[in-house]
């Protein structure tokens, strides 16, 4: 019971996330790494990523899969979390800490985490 709810958080956590590039993606904009090209359509690219992935762990045929790729997307967004905790790049109204910017790297472990337990691990008995 208590895996059916924590599949069902994670497919809403996935999808609300990629949704999200395409309302707010000048949140996105602003942490995305100086030396990364085609910061746009990366944005748009990472949000499909996370949309893709998200419904793919309700489909309990492809939710291995879907395990795997979340993990490479988490990798792949990771620099751009490193870039705001290290350059202290402030988003919207709300000033951070910076240790609430370093506080943000230790969350991906724990999302990646959640996505293999769910996911690798668990399988399509999740």
């Amino acid at each position: 019971m208590i895996r059916k709810l924590f599949t069902i958080l994670l497919v809403v956590f996935w999808v609300a996330a990629g949704l999200n590039h395409f309302i707010h993606p000048e949140f996105y904009l602003q942490i995305m790494p100086p030396y990364l090209p085609w910061h746009l359509p990366l944005v748009y690219l990472s949000g499909v990523a996370e949309i893709i992935g998200g419904v793919a762990v309700a489909v309990p045929q492809a939710r291995k899969w879907a395990g795997w790729f979340l993990l490479l997307v988490l990798l792949a967004v990771f620099p751009a979390n490193i870039h705001m905790a290290m350059n202290e790049v402030q988003v919207g109204q709300a000033q951070l800490p910076p240790w609430a910017l370093w506080a943000r790297l230790p969350l991906q472990f724990l999302f990646a985490a959640w996505v293999y337990w769910i996911c690798v691990r668990g399988g399509a008995n999740a």
